[in-house]
């Protein structure tokens, strides 16, 4: 299925206009902490929203100041400006208590000079229609002032229909022949080398200077007369030294090509022990349902023997009990040493995560496993497993119909996905069951 990257939102505003509390209101949960205290939100938040059909991320941002070189500060700017980089569309909140500002003037012009899209958001309106002083804004020259008060909701609902009016259309669930991998990891694991080495050709910026890659993505290949297409793969470029707010957004690259995947490579930086980021990554794409694999790259700067590779995987499953069922690949993209398997291995697993079981084996299986180890009973009562069918695929889902569905517990249910496993394979795919009741069977 093809799938578009999500549009990316940045809040900015100089301190204490109440960016988070705005934030908080377009993606309805308290990501963001609230204080009434300038400089609290100093790094920054993303979050999901969504509005008339259109989903989209929202990003929150520290306070920006634009002529101070205290190093707070001075952080805090690069990541502002990181932010509206990585943005489609920028919302400028300015505080209607306060009135026009130098430092809202100077900001202004700083997002006439991007480029960018912005919408001008008045925050603290709370008297509307009444109040009328939120056009004193439109002097700062960056279109319209729109009231909002973003403690009350006030105005909201007409700011998002304006901020949806930027977005294309929702693209329907059209089918797509190709097969979209994501190439995913921490900073400086060698994407972009990798990718270069893999296509044979340098489509991707590799550099030793730090800065992000808008334009490389999507990746389009052939294989095995497959059309294969990589998503957002150079995420940040290879650098010595990481500016002040680009590591950050790795992590908003990742989800969004995560997103838009029918299957993540992560690449480990073999050189060095693996880290709770790589396995959170490794986490991200598994709960979101994608097939996966996993490289650790850079493998020829290892002193090894023969138990290096087995002792590194070993450890990499340890630690990530999900990874269990995930092809692991050691290669050096510097020499090439195995990078061209992993095209093989997205095949395999885009095969495995497409894999339908007809009903009757996958009941069979069911009985055998019954048989072999019952579940428990519960107050006293048999719980049984009347039948099972898989219900999808990409990831493959089966439903279990019971007599007691919210009985099973957790590791008689992983005691099925094992079995199933052992049965079927299903490598490198997540497998999810679901349980019925027999009211839900008699509904559906």
């Amino acid at each position: 299925m093809r799938r578009d990257a999500l549009p990316a939102v940045a809040v900015v505003g100089r301190p204490n206009v109440g960016k988070s509390t705005f934030f908080n209101r377009l993606v309805g949960r308290q990501l963001a902490i609230v204080e009434d205290t300038p400089g609290v939100t100093r790094d920054r938040n993303f979050g999901r929203a969504e509005w008339a059909g259109h989903r989209f991320w929202v990003i929150d941002t520290g306070g920006l100041e634009t002529e101070t070189d205290e190093p707070m500060a001075a952080a805090i700017r690069q990541q502002v400006l990181a932010a509206m980089a990585e943005s489609d569309l920028v919302v400028f909140v300015v505080d209607g208590k306060a009135g026009p500002q130098p430092l809202d003037h100077r900001i202004a012009e700083l997002l006439r000079k991007s480029g960018r899209p912005v919408l001008l958001v008045v925050n603290k309106v709370d008297r509307l229609p009444d109040d009328l002083t939120y056009h004193d804004f439109w002097e700062l020259g960056v279109g319209e002032p729109i009231p909002v008060s973003a403690i009350s909701g006030k105005g909201t609902g007409d700011l998002l229909d304006r901020i949806v009016a930027h977005f294309p259309e929702p693209a329907g669930e059209a089918a797509d022949e190709a097969l979209r991998v994501a190439v995913i990891g921490k900073p400086n694991v060698g994407k972009s080398s990798f990718i270069n080495r893999l296509l044979g050709e340098e489509r991707l910026v590799v550099s030793d200077v730090a800065g992000t890659t808008r334009d490389a993505i999507d990746t389009p290949t052939r294989y095995h007369g497959r059309d294969i297409i990589f998503v957002d793969t150079a995420g940040l470029r290879r650098h010595a030294r990481i500016e002040p707010g680009l590591e950050y957004f790795s992590a908003l690259r990742t989800e969004r090509a995560i997103e838009r995947s029918d299957i993540a490579v992560l690449l480990i930086d073999g050189s060095e022990e693996v880290h709770a980021q790589d396995l959170r990554i490794a986490q991200r794409a598994w709960e979101a349902g994608r097939g996966l694999v996993v490289v650790v790259n850079k493998w020829d700067l290892v002193e090894k023997d023969t138990h290096t590779a087995r002792a590194y995987e070993q450890q990499i499953r340890e630690r990530a009990p999900q990874l269990r069922w995930v092809p692991i690949l050691f290669a050096s993209a510097l020499t090439g040493q195995r990078v061209h398997k992993v095209l093989d291995l997205v095949v395999r697993v885009a095969e495995e995560r497409a894999r339908r079981i007809p009903t009757s084996q996958v009941n069979e299986a069911l009985r055998e496993l019954a048989q072999r180890q019952p579940p428990p009973h519960y107050r006293g009562m048999q719980v049984k497993l009347m039948y099972a069918t898989q219900a999808d695929t990409a990831p493959p889902t089966f439903v279990i119909f019971t007599n007691y569905p919210k009985a099973l517990p957790e590791n008689y249910l992983r005691y099925i996905q094992h079995s199933f496993r052992e049965r079927w394979g299903f490598t490198g795919t997540p497998l999810r069951l679901r349980l019925k009741g027999r009211r839900e069977e008699a509904a559906s």
